[in-house]
């Protein structure tokens, strides 16, 4: 679906969504849809990033298919997120990368794999070596920070760009100044994700009855993600402010931490592939599909190789651990502008436009129903 079909096709569905009004209580999107008699694409994208893909709306419709009205919000709202996430992506001639998420997740995940096995081969003489000094026996300090802050720095400016660029895209008309108020909200809604919960009964794959799984396997991937930053956060303070220098203690605070982000982001995409595999087949867009796929096995892949890298660091196996895990991490840090990392932040920014504007007057000119 091309992104000026999934747009009409949003607008249509949201027309008769606002006649309907029977989903309202589900989720953000439907109070914010009925501030709206027109849905211009700008509408559009930020209604299709409130969406958190629980399914519930699709469950409860009468006009779903076989209806000839054909209602799929889950589906053409994912088609709408692609298609934003293209328009926002920044340097702008990246932008059909989301759409081929897992080739190029595959060749960067090759190539970066490669390019550390050669190195760690060329400076040591050998990667299947024991090395009592450490990661950095193999891979100085220096060289490591010389190749992953640009694409470290690359990736915050190219998403910094992105958020930029949707916030310009669907800026608020209300004419309500932001208070803090809004941005807690926002952030108490995101963090405890609020609206993955299909109305309070759970999210509906399009098989069996509402389940919690999908908010419970979101949440390890979310927090994990952050226990394993934060441990990269403090293990660089140890280095630069304390002068202590890796390998640390498996008690440390720095290998505390990764190890509970690492078990974390098992479990949540692990959970979250299963999920997907399981996922009735009228609820999925191809194109995201593929995008989240890809993301989620990435990030799966780095933190089942650095859990390896923990256990076996003592060993002959390090070395080629080592490589290996660096270039998944290299390779994560690449693509992280153009695949579904994005959808977190569009999310954010949804959702703290949707805190603002529901303090308005609702002027759209329809009856509540």
């Amino acid at each position: 679906m091309s992104a000026a079909d999934a747009h009409a096709e949003a607008a249509r569905l949201m027309g008769i969504c606002n006649a309907c009004r029977y989903c309202e209580g589900y989720c953000a999107v439907f109070p914010a849809m009925e501030r709206r008699i027109d849905f211009a694409s700008a509408d559009v994208s930020y209604l299709a990033n409130l969406c958190h893909e629980c399914g519930a709306c699709h469950s409860a419709c009468q006009y779903a298919p076989p209806h000839e009205f054909a209602v799929n919000i889950p589906r053409t709202f994912a088609a709408v997120r692609v298609a934003t996430y293209e328009e926002c992506a920044w340097p702008g001639a990246f932008a059909g990368l989301f759409r081929r998420s897992p080739l190029l997740v595959a060749t960067a995940m090759a190539l970066s794999a490669a390019l550390f096995l050669a190195l760690g081969a060329a400076a040591t003489g050998g990667l299947f070596m024991r090395r009592d000094g450490g990661f950095y026996a193999i891979f100085p300090h220096g060289l490591l920070v010389a190749m992953f802050a640009p694409a470290f720095g690359f990736a915050v400016l190219a998403l910094a760009m992105g958020a930029a660029r949707y916030r310009q895209l669907v800026r608020d008309s209300t004419g309500i100044s932001p208070e803090g108020a809004d941005a807690l909200r926002a952030a108490g809604d995101a963090l405890t994700l609020r609206y993955l919960d299909g109305g309070g009964e759970g999210c509906f794959e399009g098989r069996g009855d509402p389940a919690k799984p999908r908010r419970v396997f979101h949440h390890f991937t979310f927090y994990g993600f952050g226990l394993c930053f934060a441990a990269t956060a403090v293990a660089a303070l140890y280095h630069y402010v304390l002068g202590l220098s890796a390998p640390y203690a498996l008690t440390s605070l720095p290998v505390a931490l990764g190890t509970l982000g690492g078990l974390g982001l098992v479990a949540g995409p692990a959970g979250l592939l299963w999920l997907d595999a399981r996922r009735a087949i009228e609820l999925v867009e191809p194109g995201q599909r593929s995008m989240q796929r890809s993301f989620v096995a990435l990030l799966l892949l780095v933190s089942v190789t650095g859990l390896a890298l923990l256990a076996l660091r003592d060993t002959a196996l390090m070395g080629p651990l080592l490589a290996i895990h660096l270039g998944f991490v290299l390779a994560f840090f690449v693509t992280l502008p153009y695949g579904k990392f994005v959808h977190g932040i569009y999310r954010s920014q949804a959702l703290a436009k949707f805190a603002r504007e529901i303090r308005a007057p609702n002027t759209a000119g329809i009856a509540d129903g």
